[in-house]
């Protein structure tokens, strides 16, 4: 699981992915490389590498037509990065009410 996590955050933790899964997210349709690629400033090689680190952590799914590669995003492998974060809030969320337990049985003594 650490794993799939890891390839989740290192594949959104780059602004230029963001923007392409964002892209991709609000794309009507599957959206060419080449589609994809105009839209930034940076090289069709580029983009591609970046679509590749998409495609290992699961949210980017690519099918080929011809010669063309089309992509679609696929969201769901979020929900790991959201239960992860929901795990670590919760702790938050009971230290800082066991905190205040503390200090308002403190403050009463």
């Amino acid at each position: 699981m650490q794993d799939k996590i890891t390839k989740l955050f290192k594949a959104i933790a780059d602004p230029t992915r963001r923007d392409i899964f964002h892209a991709l997210v609000i794309a009507t349709s599957a959206l060419s490389i080449t589609q994809i690629s105009s839209q930034f400033e940076i090289s069709r090689q580029g983009v591609t590498k970046h679509i590749k680190t998409l495609e290992e952590a699961g949210l980017v799914h690519i099918q080929a037509n011809g010669r063309e590669r089309f992509c679609n995003a696929n969201a769901k492998p979020l929900e790991e990065i959201s239960k992860w974060v929901a795990y670590y809030s919760q702790f938050w969320d009971d230290s800082l009410n066991k905190l205040e337990d503390y200090l308002n049985h403190t403050k009463d003594a």
